[in-house]
């Protein structure tokens, strides 16, 4: 069948009336669409029909730009926060206690003697700064191996212009030139190479403490790991007595793990090996009571100038990072914490960027060897950690190492100070880590309330102090002071809990009623409207390929004309040359089976081109509309 034919009877069966040309459809839908502003235009006269056709457009355009505003404003994902109270028994959370000191000074003393005799000979010299002081006056000699690797310098700022920057274990004075000079004291990593940087503080209690933190740090880091857990407090001296709700309890209902801040840390109620415990009912009767001994006489005097007792409140399965969130807790006091739980409810992609458990996000989780759940911290510190390994060669003492990775120290990684510190102060590595980290969609939270009180009374300090040194040294002298007693009281304020969850700001039926209310509004159109629209495109796409398949069909005849330019001839001339070539056939004589002879030399040939037969249009413009 001919293509152009078929296509002409599938338009007409299609629709009945439009037309076949562009004109015709338009002039159909105008006058057969539900859209008010269109039959206007056919029906009015010049004037009139010139308003309303600029009207129809204005109305239009309109309709698109507000459909544009709506369909960006439900692509941006926008989401609603809502606020839900409930009550219900609910799980207590995790707790975590720590000793403001990592180690017990007089197991880790032999390891920092040396460091210790140094930050002691440096104080010296800051204190009372005299020229000519030198590091071979005492006895024995100072190892300045650690020194010349970090060293801590004064700087003189009576001349801002030209500051003078001073080694304390040197006699000599350099002129600041081009250094900078922000304070009174600086720490300068990796000396004598051209990765020098300068760090300023303006106090010399400041300087002295991260000084003495990045070479502990370095000595520390070689000690194995089981050496620095017998190094920290241990349960059973620093858990004295405890009690959940009427339930007594001890030391051993705690998970010991090592935190690099903290040394060893214990935590209640973790939920690695048993259920998570519940709350019978709010109120300081039904929480948790600890007294904790934290050792303070055994203190490191150089590495840590607090004392008290870290702790923290988290969810079961999650680790603790305490220098982040936790609290302190004052020795010789009774501290009561209520707490108040607050759930959060995130909608995930495309709403926003969060994750159930941390499996979509492309940094590796070093935490996971303890088989904690994901957080935001733990990916930060990973990142972090990632980032050292790969640009510094090794990893930094206070996060987990990577598979086959060794930690930072002064002998091995010489250049590891200044390395750390220009990753740490970098805001583009920094950035990535945000980035490439996402919050978790569901998150709990807890408020706390915290007061406190001395603990014990004077009264009452003489009989308590003696009953827990009993108890715990089966002593009758008494071994505890309140310098190193800490009361705990952890418990539900209140059940009411507060849900805050997201929504969708704008869901598929908000789109699609507001783009109706605004086709209506503007054109007085519904879903209908947009069907006949349709369909005209349809029709206009039928006229499109018919006129395509006779232009095609024309432009092949045209090339035919072009390769045979002589006219063909008609029927009646086909008709009248066999008629003349019957009549040679009688002059001759020769009838229709006779021989007949061939022409004589000169006669030309006939021309048989001419007789080619021209084949007829019979489907041409006149029967279009068949």
């Amino acid at each position: 069948m001919n293509l152009k034919k078929y296509f002409i009877r599938a338009l007409h069966r299609l629709q009945k009336g439009p037309g076949y040309t562009y004109k015709e459809l338009l002039v159909w839908y105008c006058d057969n669409t539900n859209t008010h502003g269109p039959k206007r235009i056919i029906k009015e006269g010049p004037k009139k029909k010139f308003i309303w056709f600029f009207l129809t457009l204005l109305f239009a355009s309109l309709v698109f730009w507000q459909w544009g505003i709506l369909i960006n404003t439900y692509l941006s994902y926008n989401v609603t926060s809502s606020l839900s109270i409930g009550f219900k028994t609910m799980k207590f959370p995790a707790v975590t206690v720590c000793n403001a000191n990592p180690f017990k000074y007089s197991e880790v003393k032999h390891l920092l003697k040396e460091l210790d005799r140094l930050i002691e000979a440096a104080l010296e010299r800051i204190l009372q700064p005299t020229p000519g002081n030198s590091s071979e006056k005492i006895s024995p000699p100072l190892d300045l191996e650690l020194w010349h690797q970090i060293p801590l310098v004064l700087i003189d700022e009576h001349d801002k212009d030209n500051p003078i920057i001073l080694d304390i274990f040197e006699s000599n004075q350099t002129a600041g030139g081009n250094q900078t000079a922000g304070g009174n004291e600086t720490s300068c990593s990796h000396q004598g190479s051209d990765n020098c940087t300068y760090r300023n503080f303006t106090s010399a209690a400041q300087a002295v403490t991260e000084w003495y933190i990045l070479q502990s740090t370095s000595i520390l880091s070689k000690v194995p790991l089981q050496e620095r857990i017998r190094m920290g407090y241990q349960a059973e001296d620093m858990i004295l007595a405890c009690l959940y709700g009427a339930e007594p309890c001890n030391y051993k209902n705690f998970t010991q793990i090592y935190h690099p801040d903290h040394g060893n840390c214990y935590i209640f109620n973790w939920g690695m090996d048993e259920e998570a415990l519940n709350s019978s009912n709010p109120g300081a009767e039904f929480g948790l009571k600890l007294i904790l001994d934290i050792s303070q006489q055994d203190y490191i005097p150089y590495l840590s100038s607090a004392a008290g007792a870290r702790l923290m409140l988290h969810q079961q399965k999650s680790f603790p990072f305490l220098k982040d969130q936790g609290i302190y807790a004052m020795a010789g006091t009774e501290t009561s914490i209520g707490v108040l739980v607050d759930e959060l409810e995130r909608m995930g992609y495309p709403y926003s960027d969060c994750t159930m458990n941390g499996s979509d996000v492309p940094v590796k989780n070093l935490y996971s060897q303890y088989n904690t759940s994901y957080s935001i911290q733990a990916c930060l510190r990973s990142c972090f950690q990632n980032d050292m390994v790969e640009i510094c060669g090794c990893g930094h003492y206070m996060f987990p190492l990577p598979e086959g990775r060794n930690h930072c120290n002064n002998e091995d990684n010489p250049g590891w100070a200044y390395c750390y510190s220009s990753l740490r102060s970098s805001i583009g590595h920094r950035q990535i880590c945000i980035d490439s980290c996402k919050e978790t969609c569901n998150d709990t939270q807890y408020k706390m309330t915290i007061s406190m009180a001395d603990w014990p009374s004077e009264a009452s300090e003489d009989w308590i102090f003696h009953i827990l040194s009993y108890e715990r040294d089966m002593s009758t002298n008494v071994t505890l002071d309140r310098n190193g007693i800490i009361k705990l009281n952890i418990y539900f304020q209140e059940y009411n809990y507060r849900t805050v969850s997201e929504s969708a700001a704008t869901t598929i039926v908000w789109l699609l009623s507001s783009l109706g209310g605004q086709f209506g509004f503007w054109m007085g159109g519904s879903v209908l409207c947009l069907i006949e629209f349709g369909e005209i495109i349809i029709d206009s796409l039928w006229i499109t390929i018919i006129n395509v398949i006779s232009w095609c069909k024309g432009l092949k005849q045209k090339r035919a004309q072009a390769r045979y330019p002589d006219a063909p001839p008609t029927v009646a001339e086909l008709v009248e040359a066999h008629t003349n070539l019957g009549f040679q056939h009688e002059d001759t004589g020769a009838l229709p089976g006779d021989e007949v002879l061939p022409p004589e030399p000169g006669t030309p040939p006939p021309n048989y081109d001419s007789l080619r037969v021209q084949p007829l249009d019979v489907l041409g413009p006149d029967s279009d509309t068949e």
